[in-house]
């Protein structure tokens, strides 16, 4: 799931709905818990965006005018247009910089590989950024993971106090709209 969540999100057009930030941050959150492993997470993510990423450049080298023929693209040459003009002002940098960017991200190494950015050159720029973006992604979800284990703990002590302090809170606020309702001022 990792694998294609990363995959997916660099497939032009297709990459722009697909959630993958999510689903990597969500799942990660399974290393706090045990339940998955670091290095498998960061090796199901990397190499997932590594391939999507790369496939997606190897299709524009291969078919530069392919995004522009591509639906709905095609309709939309203005999203083409400001890809090309990110990656104009940006430069190699472009590259970096849409890994961060889940709308860009989908469209940038399509349109490196279409304008003739050399492979010497995207793929070393691609790879320091999936090896930043990574981490970015998976750490938070397993912090999140271990504190929630954690808390699970402490939290089960807690919830039946929990649910009758908001049964009592429910019911006393039921009690003075029944009140105001009825006419009676709720502070006699």
């Amino acid at each position: 799931m990792l694998f294609l969540a990363a995959l997916l999100e660099a497939v032009p057009v297709a990459g722009s709905f697909v959630p993958g930030s999510t689903v990597i941050m969500s799942l990660s959150a399974l290393i706090g818990t045990g339940d998955l492993s670091l290095a498998g997470v960061f090796a199901a993510t990397m190499s997932g965006a590594a391939l999507g990423d790369g496939a997606a450049y190897a299709l524009g080298r291969r078919h530069p005018d392919w995004p522009r023929r591509l639906w709905p693209l095609s309709r939309y040459p203005e999203v083409i247009a400001r890809s090309e003009a990110f990656f104009a002002q940006r430069g190699y940098a472009a590259v970096f910089l849409a890994r961060f960017l889940p709308p860009v991200r989908a469209f940038v190494p399509v349109t490196a590989g279409s304008l003739g950015m050399p492979p010497a050159r995207f793929f070393p720029f691609n790879l320091a950024a999936i090896a930043c973006w990574a981490p970015a992604h998976i750490v938070p979800g397993m912090l999140a993971g271990s504190a929630y284990q954690h808390a699970g703990a402490f939290a089960g002590h807690l919830a039946l106090p929990l649910a009758t302090g908001l049964v009592v809170l429910a019911a006393l606020v039921w009690g003075a709209r029944r009140l105001r309702r009825s006419g009676v001022p709720a502070g006699h």
